[in-house]
């Protein structure tokens, strides 16, 4: 889970007792609200330019929305959905002295934490394995690659989520510091083998074993993908393959250093020392950034993302079309752009 950066850290006396009198208490917070305002943002128009695919780009007609973007949908709400539950309480945690939001949020929003974490991994991977069928095995792609099965991938995504947080929920509590006896904190009360055997369970299912899953499709879709014979189609999937692989390395490298703690904690002693206090900080701002940097990487790494926004908000804001305004026709892709999957909407301009 995203750990305040004071557990297991309990000696040192500024930390446990939430004076605030580090920088960490400024800059932190500070870096929390610029994350909680790009990622929401970012998310919201994820969601909104995947509306705008579904509803026709405008027209009103109702489309289907192509199994990658059904993921990417999913990515953007659990993402979103931490950023709101979640960010504004743990940013309290540098500038209180104590946590002032009651048991049921100390609970629920470490919990819900470690179900973001979760849901981001497996719909990576849940895109890994649909591009490996999409390219690999392409002539079972239409009966395998439907809305229906990533819809139902989707929701056993969240139910494994939800389910394999729950020991997080079961050992998060309130409680005193030793070194600050009036101060009341967010704590993780649980030791022995049992939780041993939770971290490195974790540490296997929402991390390694889903970055060997992503490489092994991936590594068989790029030699697909050499041997194509339509160099269009070959650009197309590579530019998807490079969107999605930067995705998980994004993911790779926000999560690495909380679960490099959570097993130097685990299974070693872990220095006390104002060094690894500063690495737990970078730990657990990483680890929150991961929700703010999907989107950015759609707007830089999609033309076909960009060119939504622009819809949306240049067109239907800035310029609204007339009544009387002619209707025109145009190919506009998914945000991710495959070789199979095309969606055309009308787009409502004035002329």
């Amino acid at each position: 889970q995203r750990e305040s950066p004071w557990q297991h850290t309990s000696n040192r006396s500024d930390t446990a007792s939430g004076t605030g009198s580090g920088p960490e208490a400024v800059i932190v917070p500070v870096l929390f609200g610029l994350i909680f305002v790009l990622g929401v943002v970012g998310n919201s128009l994820v969601m909104v330019v995947i509306g705008k695919v579904r509803y026709g780009g405008g027209s009103g007609v109702r489309r289907s929305v192509s199994p990658t973007n059904i993921f990417i949908l999913n990515l953007s709400v659990a993402d979103l959905s931490f950023l709101l539950f979640c960010v504004p309480f743990h940013a309290t945690i540098y500038s209180l002295p104590e946590w002032v939001f009651g048991g049921f949020l100390c609970r629920f929003g470490h919990y819900f934490s470690t179900v973001s974490m979760l849901v981001s991994i497996f719909t990576l991977v849940a895109m890994s394995v649909d591009r490996y069928i999409a390219v690999v095995l392409s002539g079972r792609s239409p009966c395998a690659r439907s809305r229906r099965s990533a819809l139902a991938g989707v929701s056993v995504i969240w139910t494994l989520s939800l389910v394999c947080s729950v020991p997080v929920a079961q050992h998060q509590v309130l409680t005193n510091h030793p070194s600050a006896p009036n101060s009341t904190f967010c704590w993780e009360k649980w030791s022995g083998a049992s939780k041993q055997a939770f971290k490195v369970a974790i540490l296997l299912t929402g991390y390694l074993l889903p970055l060997l899953l992503i490489s092994c499709c991936y590594t068989r879709v790029s030699s697909v993908t050499s041997c194509a014979s339509q160099p269009s189609s070959s650009r197309d999937l590579q530019i998807t393959m490079q969107t999605v692989l930067l995705l998980v390395s994004a993911f790779t490298l926000c999560w690495m250093p909380h679960h490099i703690i959570a097993m130097w904690v685990e299974f070693g002693t872990f220095p006390l020392t104002d060094a690894s206090f500063a690495f737990r900080i970078i730990s657990h701002c990483l680890s929150y950034s991961h929700s703010c940097v999907n989107p950015i990487l759609y707007a830089f790494l999609s033309e076909n993302f960009r060119q939504a926004c622009r819809q949306v908000f240049t067109r239907r804001l800035l310029y609204p079309p007339p009544p009387n305004s002619k209707v025109m026709c145009f190919r506009m892709e998914n945000i991710s752009s495959t070789h199979s999957t095309t969606n055309t909407g009308r787009i409502r301009i004035s002329t």
